[in-house]
């Protein structure tokens, strides 16, 4: 009698078998995002509407036949003379009568206009220029090999600040990019309900992001505000340019004046400019229409600079001079490092008069204090 054949079937694994959790997560990853596009989208129901004819020939006929210089904020002459006061609107804001208001058209043709255009500009011509100048110039060069002592430069707080500080200040620029470009660069080829996920998304990581930003910049600013102090050996550095083109080294102190502007203009400036006038638009309890909008330009214009001053700091801190990065990673540089691009501050490490040397941390010879 011949063998019946099984009725067993072995069944095969499914990828869902061998890795559940991992499907887990991207459906549920799936579902957020989906969820998300819907919310964002909800917000601009007609998408392919337009501006009212009737509404923007009004606008365009009161501000040709207005010959009136426009009121202050607070004057209640403001909406009989350019119809941006006095109407129904949201019962209890701070403009609760307004339900035109002619600034708005103002804002968005410069937020659109000039200041998208300038800031776009402004950032391809800064990326144009590093490339050319790397090109043209290299990195700054140290004329000795490594010689195997390392010296403590930053603590572990100094690198904790640093790293949250960039962190926090590059989603920042990234989500704040999106923002203002992303209609013009990315919805064409996202398509609109991709792209509404993404402006979703970008729109609250950057909200939530902001506060943060500015709790580790003020802790930037003490922590370094005592080593970004301007000495009369900085002038000397800026007269030479810092040897950027000449490859010359110039004496420097713990930072040099291109760090130390990077700092007061950079950080604290330029950060200041962004703090107040982010506050203003996150927290928009109270506000004007017309002090959101000037805070807005700010917020803008000094987004820009700041962009573009971080990229200088970023080429220079990585490509533009070998070693530094690895000084803000681990905390430590060589001595020859040292001599060649901080040389004032060597001497102090060398004479006992700045921070102590961590010890020979590879290869052979004394430690800086025995020379």
């Amino acid at each position: 009698m011949r063998d019946q054949p099984s009725t067993l079937v072995t069944r095969a694994r499914t990828p869902f078998h061998r890795r559940p959790l991992a499907w887990l997560v991207t459906l549920t990853l799936t579902l957020f995002l989906l969820v998300a596009a819907q919310g964002a989208w909800a917000g601009v129901p007609n998408k392919d509407a337009v501006p009212a004819y009737a509404e923007e020939q009004t606008m365009l006929q009161v501000e040709a036949d207005s010959r009136t210089p426009e009121p202050g904020l607070g004057s209640t002459a403001s909406g009989r003379v350019h119809i941006d006061r006095h109407y129904l609107g949201q019962y209890g804001s701070t403009e609760a009568n307004v339900i035109v208001q002619r600034g708005g058209n103002t804002w968005r043709e410069l937020r659109n206009g000039p200041i998208a255009t300038f800031a776009g500009m402004l950032l391809v011509l800064a990326l144009l220029a590093i490339f050319v100048f790397y090109s043209a110039v290299g990195p700054a060069r140290t004329d000795a090999p490594d010689s195997g002592r390392r010296l403590q430069r930053f603590s572990q707080w100094d690198r904790w600040v640093h790293w949250a500080t960039a962190i926090s200040f590059l989603l920042l620029a990234v989500t704040g990019l999106i923002i203002l470009f992303g209609k013009v660069i990315m919805l064409p080829w996202m398509g609109h309900d991709v792209f509404a996920a993404v402006a979703f998304v970008s729109k609250y990581l950057h909200n939530f992001a902001g506060p943060l930003f500015i709790a580790c910049s003020v802790a930037m600013f003490f922590t370094y505000l005592r080593r970004n102090y301007l000495r009369k050996a900085d002038w000397q550095w800026v007269k030479q340019g810092g040897g950027l083109v000449t490859h010359k080294h110039v004496p420097a102190g713990f930072f040099n004046a291109g760090e130390k502007a990077w700092f007061w203009l950079g950080v604290f400036f330029l950060g200041l400019v962004m703090s107040i006038s982010g506050l203003v638009l996150n927290f928009a309890v109270g506000q004007t229409r017309y002090v959101m909008q000037v805070a807005n330009y700010l917020h803008l214009l000094g987004a820009t600079f700041y962009i573009v001053a971080s990229m200088g700091h970023i080429y220079i801190g990585t490509l533009g001079t070998p070693g530094a990065y690895r000084a803000m990673r681990e905390g430590h540089v060589d001595e020859e490092w040292a001599k060649a691009h901080h040389q004032l501050w060597y001497d102090e490490v060398k004479d006992g008069a700045a921070a102590p040397v961590s010890g020979t941390v590879r290869g052979p010879g004394p430690s800086p204090r025995g020379h």
